[in-house]
């Protein structure tokens, strides 16, 4: 082969990697529940892909989906031991989702981020067989094939997946009443009023921040309305004043952006229902926190 033929087929295996990408980010985030981690898997996907014999690849963005998957699974499977040793309660990393609302995926199914807090308790087999047929709509055999097993095995897989969140997660909030609820629950909890609070939360509300170790951070989730309501009254008084708040969007739904002198605190989001806030996510793990707000600029 010339390095004009060498050139060629560079040009030709750069041009598939790139339409590719976007998929192979939504792959990987969405099996890892972290956009720096899924960063990471698409890389070497990259590496891996320049050093493939690609003569005898006929469908490149196939084949780059299971070297993604592949690598996202094992990663997932440490990942998951050290998750074991993070300090207070673990949530997604938020990803800005207002210029690719599906995140390269055929539907935005696993990307809210109750619905990624909720798969992370899946094993990360299981997390991947969901993702890619409920997001990516991936024939069961071709999942299949990714993941090395039988057909029969992956629809168990993606049925365990489904029947775990339906069991965990009551039927959520359509989208005006979910911002409606937001917004209310954001006034209720700056002002500190304790009805108001309590009016909007369902009766078995649990609030977790992520927080990673940084002080301040509650390390412990906060469990039922009572617990919940009175801790964001006596909170209210110490974290609330000299704050500014900026509407944004993460993970395809509203979202909250605290900042205090300019500084980025909280990214705070909410799971609804029908029976009121179920879920309060306080992402304030700078490293979780930061990429996302250079996003919002980017």
């Amino acid at each position: 082969m010339s390095a004009g033929d060498d050139a060629d087929a560079l040009d030709r295996a750069t041009r598939d990697f790139v339409a590719a990408r976007p998929q192979l980010f939504g792959i990987a985030y969405r099996v890892l529940g972290s956009a720096v981690e899924a960063e990471d898997i698409v890389q070497e996907a990259w590496l891996r892909w320049q050093n493939t014999d690609r003569t005898d690849i006929r469908e490149p963005a196939a084949f780059l989906a299971t070297i993604t998957a592949r690598l996202a699974i094992n990663l997932a499977q440490s990942a998951r031991v050290r998750r074991e040793t993070y300090i207070g309660p673990w949530l997604p990393e938020p990803v800005d989702t207002s210029v690719d609302p599906q995140l390269g995926a055929e539907r935005a199914e696993a990307l809210d981020m109750a619905v990624l807090f909720l798969l992370e308790k899946l094993n990360p087999v299981e997390r991947a067989a969901y993702v890619l047929r409920e997001a990516f709509d991936y024939p069961y055999a071709q999942i299949a094939d990714i993941l090395e097993t039988s057909e029969p095995n992956t629809r168990q897989l993606v049925s365990r997946a489904r029947k775990h969140l339906s069991a965990e997660r009551r039927e959520p909030a359509g989208p005006d009443a979910h911002r409606r609820l937001l917004e209310v629950f954001l006034v209720a909890a700056r002002t500190g009023s304790l009805s108001a609070l309590e009016d909007v939360l369902s009766a078995d509300v649990v609030s977790y921040t992520d927080g990673g170790g940084i002080r301040g951070a509650s390390k412990i989730p906060v469990v039922g309305r009572p617990h919940v309501s009175k801790y964001l009254v006596a909170f209210a008084p110490r974290f609330w004043p000299q704050t500014d708040i900026r509407w944004v969007e993460s993970n395809g739904g509203p979202a909250v952006l605290v900042s205090s002198h300019g500084n980025p605190m909280v990214l705070l989001t909410v799971d609804a229902s029908e029976h009121g806030i179920e879920r309060i996510m306080w992402v304030m793990n700078p490293d979780k926190l930061h990429p996302y707000v250079a996003s919002l600029s980017a």
